[in-house]
């Protein structure tokens, strides 16, 4: 059964037309009775009676794929310029930016399931998955029915469902909000990227809370610059309701910009210094660490006249920053302390964020995260460093992305030759480019440190692993969550996870004097 036909779901074509914004004109069969199949603006899913929205992406423009998606069935075209021919039976309307026209079609034929829900976003660099995740654990441990839409995944209630994107495009994203309200969901919590705001897939939609993580060098490659990549951040915290709040990572240098727009009483700062001007004692959330090992953290919060403990089931400061924008999120939407902490707590570990992975003795720890870009590599390995036994040593593999922000390769590869013992460069997902040529601009950051360089991804978790001693952690990094490789243009299935733990267990025959089975 197709995704446009879930309970809720379903409009005829005046409806539709009634609240399109930006209409030019319509020609053709546009009666106000007729009944819409579904929406998309992806002609391969079009179906008899479905309205195609074409859309001029960067790879390709849905106008050219009008004549396949009316092959395909569809009984209505939204368009930003009239085709050349008009088909008898179909409907045309001319808007006047598709992308719009996409998010308020969407949001009407999912029977407006985004207004059912309490909507609570999530935007930064990094730490968006990992707080997402801890906030939509803690509204289900406070008796809030909550569905989570992030990176790689959708979750509502058991049902996992994969997503392409970190937020998808709006005719796929309300058909989500749609399950989840279907499904008893009561709120929604997002993760919100940059894309997604400047190309308008959460157009028209409104957060009860937004926050923002840190801002750090990424998609410059689509942004340009760092003021036009926080720009598109900011745009979240135009789209808050009218009881709206925003909380922000205030030690970081951007939180001031996010959060200028709203006044002091709509707003909740989070920081691990103590110090903040952008809110006032009542609205500052201020955490001091007192304990930290590879399995976790242990934080002092204090906020107005009250103190609390945070138990942070992860290792390092951001960690406990995710943590703490969680509980200002619970402390805004007035959940009690108590519970918010342990809803907190219990939360479920997010894969490829900090995740361990340990051999059989325990006596060696992997740990797989996500970290791909400098900031977040710096973060971890330091976070790691913090927390390696005296003598001890730390290890990293890691490399790259093809097609994207080539200069940040050096950079990293920098920050690994000044934070690690031993480096390891490897291949992420090459893409389109030669792995070595990659490897090569990665290389030239790392000033002549010595260094091993195997492109094969598995061989180099495999020698990482082997040169481990008792004490040693190893960071896997850049992949995190992901369970393929991208090489010339190809997916291949491929899991950090998976990787390190059957090299644990290789070692570990070896190291027995075993064979493997």
């Amino acid at each position: 059964m197709s995704e446009a036909m879930n309970s809720g779901a379903g409009a005829r074509l005046g409806e539709l037309i009634a609240g399109l914004g930006g209409l030019v004109g319509r020609r053709g069969a546009c009666e106000a009775d007729r009944l819409v199949a579904g929406v998309s603006c992806d002609s391969r899913k079009i179906g008899p009676g479905w309205m195609f929205v074409a859309i001029r992406g960067f790879s390709t423009d849905g106008h050219r794929h009008i004549e396949s998606a009316i092959d395909a069935g569809a009984a209505a075209v939204v368009c930003e310029d009239w085709p050349e021919e008009l088909h008898s039976g179909v409907c045309y309307l001319h808007v006047t930016e598709s992308r719009k026209a996409l998010a308020e079609l969407s949001k009407i034929f999912y029977g407006n399931a985004s207004e059912q829900l309490m909507l609570i976003a999530v935007t930064g660099t990094n730490g968006k998955t990992t707080t997402a995740r801890l906030i939509a654990s803690m509204l289900n441990a406070s008796g809030i029915s909550t569905g989570y839409i992030g990176t790689g995944l959708c979750r509502i209630g058991d049902r996992a469902i994969p997503l392409e994107r970190t937020t998808p495009e709006s005719d796929g994203l309300h058909a989500l909000f749609r399950q989840m309200a279907d499904a008893g969901c009561r709120a929604a919590v997002m993760e919100v990227s940059s894309h997604a705001l400047v190309l308008d897939r959460v157009h028209g939609l409104r957060f009860r809370a937004a926050v923002f993580t840190n801002l750090t060098p990424e998609h410059l490659d689509f942004h340009e610059t760092m003021e036009e990549y926080a720009a598109a951040k900011r745009l979240l915290f135009d789209r808050l309701t009218s009881d709206g709040f925003g909380v922000v990572n205030a030690d970081d240098p951007q939180a001031a910009f996010m959060s200028e727009q709203l006044p002091k009483a709509r707003r909740y700062c989070c920081s691990l210094s103590g110090e903040s001007r952008l809110c006032d004692s009542v609205r500052l959330f201020q955490a001091e660490i007192s304990g930290m090992s590879v399995e976790g953290s242990r934080a002092e919060v204090t906020f107005g006249d009250q103190s609390v403990v945070m138990q942070v089931p992860l290792p390092g400061e951001y960690n406990v920053m995710n943590m703490l924008e969680a509980f200002a999120v619970g402390f805004g939407l007035g959940i009690d302390p108590a519970t918010a902490l342990s809803g907190l707590a219990g939360a479920d570990a997010v894969p490829g964020r900090m995740e361990r992975i340990w051999s059989a003795d325990r006596s060696r720890c992997g740990v797989v995260d996500y970290a791909h870009t400098p900031d977040a590599l710096q973060k971890a390995l330091e976070t790691l460093r913090a927390v390696t036994p005296a003598g001890s040593k730390l290890a990293v593999v890691f490399g790259c992305g093809g097609n994207r922000d080539r200069q940040k390769r050096p950079v990293m590869g920098r920050i690994a030759a000044e934070l690690a013992d031993r480096v390891i460069l490897t291949s992420d997902n090459p893409r389109d480019e030669s792995p070595e040529a990659i490897l090569d601009e990665v290389e030239a950051g790392m000033a002549g440190r010595a260094h091993l360089r195997i492109a094969d991804r598995a061989e180099a978790i495999w020698q990482a692993v082997a040169g481990l001693g008792r004490g040693d952690i190893l960071l896997v990094a850049g992949k995190g969550h992901e369970e393929y490789q991208e090489i010339a243009g190809r997916k291949h299935h491929f899991s950090d996870r998976e990787t390190l733990e059957a090299c644990f267990g290789r070692a570990n025959f070896e190291k027995e004097g075993k064979e493997l089975p």
